[in-house]
């Protein structure tokens, strides 16, 4: 038995070629060479904005924290080294990153010299007289 089916052209013709260009063409448009399909998305142009707060450091930092955290949670210390964490987070909030300048007062009146308030802070006498008390006569 011979098979007497007639050959099969397989090379493509013009129009299977048009259909396949087209059909290519919006998968490779948003990145011509495939390497910035992070910063086409809507999450790489937000991360590239300025609107990002914290920086790649800083979310480091916070990562390794949530880590270690992690791991004092299965050592049962995970409390203390919460706490221990709240307290540094306080000493390095308060500390200020440079040193005042000459003449700039503080924002605590009893650091600066004379007791010396910032305009417009509310004094316990503004407070007072405010409030309708009147100082206790002497007896």
């Amino acid at each position: 038995m011979q098979d007497t089916a007639p050959p099969t052209d397989t090379t493509p013709t013009a129009d299977t070629q048009q259909t396949e260009k087209e059909e290519a063409s919006p998968r490779s448009s948003p990145s011509k060479d495939g390497g910035d399909w992070l910063l086409d998305s809507a999450l790489g142009k937000w991360l590239s904005s300025k609107q990002v707060v914290c920086s790649n450091l800083t979310l480091l930092k916070v990562l390794l924290w949530l880590v270690l955290l992690g791991l004092f949670a299965e050592l049962e210390f995970g409390l203390p080294f919460f706490v221990i964490s709240l307290f540094y987070w306080l000493y390095e909030g308060l500390r200020s990153p440079a040193p005042r300048e000459p003449g700039e007062l503080s924002a605590y009146s009893v650091f600066n010299p004379d007791c010396q308030p910032l305009l417009g802070s509310l004094t316990a006498e503004q407070l007072e007289g405010e409030m309708g008390y009147r100082p206790l006569a002497n007896r």
